[in-house]
């Protein structure tokens, strides 16, 4: 009876110190699965500036109407749209919005979970100073610079705008099929088709029904809102404030011949477009299915 004693108790001691390890190693493994991209020195970026209005006070470049002329070009930033700024203690993404541009980052990434914080300031700039402040997440870029309005690349893009984040936009010769419905009475020609994961799938080109919305709007005016971008394989999540908004399927690049490629993998951009806006908290993990806390959305 003893020894059966000193036996049990001797194995409930090892489950314990098991169910510790276990613990501390499933905690170890995810710390490490999120690989932070911002810190003061933007050092996993690069920047490209594209074509400056003919409004901004800068000497010495061609300017043009923001989108047509001769874009000031990689890692060249004279009046720091993209800079790191600490607030609170923590580095903050600084996005000025005076001129078009993007800041890419360094690697290419394939089947990730991306998420960040984001909060718009107050300046607005032409050629959208009088509309809605706007930025936006562009992934799967592919190519070279300026492949769209002298700036972006090739990409898939998850809108950050206004009442609008979440959206999707094709960018340069791209395409996905969503499920939508499609609005009787459109406010614009923009706002035809919504996602409903009910609906029927409908193709979205560039030039052709470029832009599919999301299915409702999840944003907190004034606020910090988080961002989730989970891609695996040729299919895509858009998330604002843990909601999923939009989900995008086999995402294509066309070739010049009208064929396509998949398209699954590549670099991230993130916007400047007219709007001063803030992002923090942003990092990265690979994944190869859907994050637990997303599937019941």
């Amino acid at each position: 009876m003893k020894l059966k004693q000193i036996s049990i108790s001797f194995l409930v001691g090892v489950a314990a110190i098991g169910l510790t390890l276990n613990s501390c190693e499933s905690k170890k493994v995810t710390n490490q699965n999120w690989e932070p991209l911002l810190d003061m020195s933007l050092s996993q970026w690069d920047k490209f500036i594209g074509v400056p209005h003919y409004t901004v006070d800068l000497e010495g470049y061609e300017k043009g109407n923001g989108m047509k002329g001769t874009p000031i070009g990689l890692n060249n930033d004279p009046l720091n749209v993209f800079s790191a700024v600490e607030m609170d203690g923590e580095a903050v993404l600084k996005i000025s919005g005076e001129i078009y541009g993007g800041l890419t980052s360094k690697k290419e990434y394939e089947n990730y979970h991306l998420r960040m914080m984001v909060k718009w300031g107050t300046q607005k700039y032409e050629p959208r100073l009088d509309q809605k402040k706007d930025s936006g997440i562009l992934y799967h870029c592919q190519g070279p610079h300026g492949a769209f309005w002298n700036v972006w690349m090739q990409s898939q893009e998850m809108q950050v705008q206004e009442g609008d984040s979440g959206d999707y936009y094709a960018i340069a010769g791209t395409g996905v099929d969503v499920k939508t419905i499609k609005k009787d009475q459109p406010e614009a020609e923009w706002d035809i088709y919504i996602y409903d994961p009910n609906g029927k799938y409908k193709h979205f080109k560039s030039g052709e029904d470029s832009r599919c919305r999301k299915i409702a709007d999840y944003e907190r005016s004034g606020e910090w809102n988080q961002l989730d971008l989970v891609c695996i394989g040729d299919k895509s999540y858009h998330l604002v404030n843990g909601k999923v908004v939009m989900v995008v399927e086999n995402s294509v690049a066309y070739n010049k011949d009208g064929t396509t490629a998949p398209l699954a993998k590549g670099k991230i951009q993130i916007q400047s477009e007219g709007a001063e806006v803030y992002y923090k908290d942003i990092e990265i993990r690979s994944i190869s299915e859907l994050p637990e806390e997303f599937v019941a959305e």
